[in-house]
């Protein structure tokens, strides 16, 4: 591996998360057991042991980066993105953890490189199908290694399918979003990083997410990003568009084109508080 990855090294790190799935996740898909973590979300074996062997991966192809996991501490985590010029790896060993313990089969191993406070580099396994997306900055994105792009059937919203997750959203806006002129049907997948990829890839239209992590989009919006979405993240309590890396949380609001993110976001009406 190159000592300063770039576009090239994409086919490299695919492999490697393939591996990692075949070995660590998919054995014990419906085989473990999961805790609670402080935060209320899930771990499992798999989370960890998918973790520990990508970073030691990572350490030994690319020792100069250190890799944030999303089963690291904070003061860890924070070590790490400091005052967000720094260059890191960005992972979710297992993003979609509450599917995977149940047995639901929609979860994904996402990485990202980190430079500057942009991502430069993503990839994200869906290993149930055998779908890696990847994409580097500027060099459009890919499923399996063909282009892929957003798809929308219609000028309206009410031509499209959304991507909401109603668990963050304030109860009180929720009603708005089922509105005549609204979309024409909802979806929720319950992978963050499953959820950029398949916008990307056309599958839905509109996207509304109140609550990512860093790893939950670092690499995923930069997918959406090159395969031409449009797409905006917000403090959950602001009304402008946030940049740079933090481990605060996020709205994600996203379309598949300009037109419809325009009418999207209108109706969303931010700051979505939550």
């Amino acid at each position: 591996m190159n000592a300063n990855p770039d576009d090239t090294d994409l086919d490299i790190l695919a492999s490697l998360l393939r591996d990692v799935a075949r070995d660590e996740i998919l054995p014990r898909f419906g085989h473990t057991s999961a805790s609670a973590k402080a935060d209320g979300s899930l771990v499992t074996e798999a989370d960890l042991a998918a973790q520990r062997r990508l970073l030691a991966a990572c350490r030994e192809g690319y020792p100069d980066i250190p890799m944030l996991g999303e089963e690291m501490s904070t003061e860890q985590q924070q070590r790490l993105v400091g005052d967000g010029s720094s260059t890191f790896w960005c992972l979710d060993p297992l993003d979609g953890t509450s599917n995977f313990a149940c047995g639901f089969p929609g979860f994904s191993i996402s990485l990202a490189l980190m430079r500057g406070g942009n991502a430069e580099m993503a990839l994200i396994l869906d290993p149930v199908r055998d779908e890696c997306f990847t994409a580097a900055r500027g060099c459009g994105a890919f499923l399996n290694g063909e282009p892929i792009r957003p798809f929308a059937p219609g000028e309206m919203l009410a031509d499209c399918l959304a991507m909401v997750d109603f668990k963050r959203l304030p109860p009180e806006r929720i009603a708005r979003l089922f509105s005549a002129d609204s979309f024409r049907s909802q979806r929720n997948l319950g992978s963050v990083a499953l959820d950029w990829c398949w916008l990307a890839a056309g599958r839905f239209q509109l996207y509304l997410h109140g609550g990512q992590k860093l790893w939950d989009y670092a690499a995923g919006r930069l997918i959406a990003d090159e395969a031409g979405v449009i797409s905006t993240l917000f403090a959950p309590n602001g009304d402008r568009p946030l940049a740079g890396v933090g481990l605060d949380k996020r709205t994600a609001i996203a379309a598949a084109n300009q037109g419809l993110f325009e009418r999207w976001l209108a109706l969303i009406d931010p700051p979505v508080v939550r």
